[in-house]
């Protein structure tokens, strides 16, 4: 009986004293999922699996040889437009200095000077229309240009390779998932809580942090509490932010952390 009462005792001060201690994930603040836009072969695969990369790097190329006749289709007819263009300014230039030698000397007759005005008012006809072929000509060239940008993919921002699909020789579909970068810097723990305790927790709380592989512990935040997608399950979803130093930290890693009871 005696043995009862003091086991009851220390379970209930061990309630009463005791932090809630959850156990979570590491996952990335930041995870970029990038695919591609257009179809055709790999060329080149400029990253491999676990390689940290810059915003701006590049991480693949598309064969391009159709593109490149389209591209240089596009060029010719900028050119060819900004000619005509030119040629029209010059043309309305020698049209307009004879109108106004024509005022200087009063030596033209007035068919002669209807006839000038006739042709000035063609020449700007011409030119105006030139105008919109060079301006539909650049915004083609523009769009091949992002097609470029889409053929020679780049890395959206920092982070790390954890996922490639894609090797040289490979055929890429629109919309097929090629690679995925996250950022290994600004990581969060995930936390799966019970109803029971939603009232012990809020956004901004600060809490303990331990990531025992490494044996690191910290302090983080609270800055967010999801309802989970599926309400049969009654979890909610907390994501506490915490600084990991220069430790290697990375997504996926077991983690703790302690409520306050």
């Amino acid at each position: 009986m005696k043995r009862f009462l003091l086991v009851t005792f220390l379970l209930i001060t061990s309630g009463w004293g005791g932090d809630i201690v959850l156990t979570g994930t590491v996952i990335s603040d930041g995870q970029k999922m990038i695919g591609s836009r257009y179809m055709g072969y790999v060329k080149k695969v400029y990253v491999k699996l676990g390689d940290k990369v810059k915003r701006e790097d590049d991480l693949y190329e598309i064969e391009s040889a159709e593109f490149d006749i389209l591209k240089t289709q596009s060029n010719l007819m900028l050119e060819q437009a900004q000619i005509a263009l030119e040629y029209w300014k010059d043309r309305l230039h020698v049209l307009n200095k004879k109108k106004e030698n024509a005022k200087k000397k009063f030596g033209m007759t007035g068919f002669d000077w209807d006839d000038l005005e006739g042709q000035i008012e063609n020449v700007n006809a011409m030119m105006e229309s030139t105008k919109i072929m060079v301006k539909h000509a650049a915004e083609q060239v523009k769009q091949m240009a992002v097609v470029f940008n889409y053929l020679k993919m780049k890395a959206p921002s920092d982070g790390v390779v954890v996922q490639k699909n894609i090797k040289v020789g490979d055929m890429i579909m629109p919309g097929m998932l090629a690679i995925v970068i996250v950022d290994t810097e600004n990581l969060e723990i995930d936390v799966s809580i019970s109803e029971s305790i939603i009232g012990k927790v809020k956004e901004g709380m600060r809490i303990p942090v331990e990531i025992p592989s490494l044996h690191y512990s910290t302090i983080g935040t609270i800055h967010a509490i999801i309802p989970d997608a599926n309400p049969m399950t009654h979890k909610i979803k907390m994501r506490v932010m915490f600084d990991k130093k220069k430790l290697n930290i990375f997504p996926g890693m077991y983690a703790k952390v302690r409520i306050p009871n």
